[in-house]
């Protein structure tokens, strides 16, 4: 009978152990909140100089900017973004003179108005566009507001928990799997960084965070002796969250259809009307893979002259290690004119980043782009195939 018993209780004993080793880290799509805040903001330049067996030194230099801001809420989604490109070259002939451009893509400006607090429903929106470029005659102007159904919702929090805890463990502060609940506590407050930076003020505030992160660690029971996480571990989760660069993770899909008008255009005309469809799938295939795919339909209609344009935008990026990661992108860009020619683009790229710091990397891209204008011998009809190496600056 007591042998019994003391099977009984070894048989009990592994079985709590094993539940307790079962528990396992999260999915970054587990993130359970709608309300938080980031934003992308790059600088990249590109430079190439050729000299030797020419007439004089030609040079190429491109810089882009891509500016993305976003506030989510409950009730609510607002979106910022600015794409702008500017380049300066000269050619390798003695008469060749330099040639500078800019182009502003697109400032625009989301709001998501959802019927529903809390739901992944529908919703209204407005937008606004502002574009320009060098040489046309006008700035392109473009207001929208239309209905909409869905929720996009940024998980990079949980991305950035998720290595905290990971490093913690890997180093032996922490002596268990944190539960999902303590996961999801960090992630929280990894998203309050800006409260903190508020209420606290820029020069001060990352030390408040990061104790706050430790005291949700403790609350969890899994700090090694029931202490402090100590000295070095504190220093390495700060070092995590403040010096290295984790890419936006975004979960989720929504759709939009809308009407608006083309207040002006770069050819002058002005109060055409227009007609828009657009969705977005973002989905994280694992940790440290991130797909995304951006679809948009612009109908514009002036008389007989209707114009159509469909652009959909692929990636898939992967963190290859803390300082790498690899970004693969395919653009489709398909334009209908009633007075010319339709043109077709593919654009294929890859990316290697490597980042000598939270706000400068190193990158490498090979680009494949195939333009399709119904129109033979005029210096686009083969494969266009570039190799990039440049920096990218993170303004924040």
């Amino acid at each position: 009978m007591k042998t019994q018993h003391i099977l009984s209780s070894v048989i009990l004993t592994a079985l709590v152990t094993g539940t307790t080793n079962l528990v396992a880290k999260p999915l970054v799509t587990d993130y359970g909140t709608a309300t938080s805040a980031y934003k992308d903001a790059y600088l990249t330049g590109y430079f190439n100089l050729d000299s030797g067996n020419q007439a004089q030194t030609s040079y190429e230099l491109d810089l882009t900017v891509d500016y993305e801001k976003v506030f989510t809420s409950a009730d609510r989604n607002t979106k910022f973004e600015f794409v702008g490109e500017v380049s300066r070259s000269r050619g390798s002939g003695s008469t060749d003179k330099a040639v500078s451009k800019y182009q502003i893509f697109g400032t625009t400006a989301t709001v998501d108005n959802y019927f529903q607090a809390d739901s992944n429903g529908s919703f209204w929106y407005g937008k606004a566009e502002v574009g320009s470029k060098k040489g046309q005659d006008d700035l392109f102007s473009k207001v929208t507001i239309g209905i909409g159904y869905g929720r996009v919702t940024n998980v990079t929090p949980m991305a950035r928990a998720i290595r905290v805890i990971e490093e913690l463990r890997k180093r032996g502060n922490l002596t268990s799997e944190p539960k999902d609940s303590s996961y999801q506590t960090v992630a929280k407050i990894i998203a309050k960084e800006d409260e903190y930076r508020s209420k606290y003020g820029a020069e001060d505030y990352e030390q408040y965070w990061v104790v706050a992160i430790e005291k949700a660690l403790q609350d969890s029971g899994t700090v090694k002796d029931g202490g402090n996480l100590g000295t070095m571990a504190i220093l390495k989760s700060y070092d995590i969250l403040v010096n290295e660069r984790i890419f936006t993770r975004k979960y989720g899909w929504l759709v939009r259809v809308g009407v608006g008008a083309v207040l002006t255009d770069y050819n002058g005309e002005n109060g055409k009307p227009a007609l828009e469809v657009n969705a977005e799938y973002h989905l994280p295939l694992s940790n440290a893979t991130q797909f995304s795919n951006k679809a948009n339909l612009i109908a514009t209609l002036k008389d007989d002259n209707n114009n159509y344009d469909f652009k959909n935008a692929m990636s898939l990026t992967h963190e290859l290690s803390d300082r790498i990661d690899w970004e693969n992108k395919w653009v489709l860009d398909y334009n209908s004119f009633s007075a010319s020619n339709n043109i077709t683009s593919n654009a294929l790229s890859s990316t290697f980043r490597y980042y000598l710091t939270n706000q400068l990397d190193f990158n490498t891209t090979v680009k494949l782009k195939s333009i399709d204008d119904n129109i033979d011998d005029n210096g686009n009809d083969d494969l266009d195939k570039s190799l990039f190496i440049g920096i990218t600056y993170r303004l924040k």
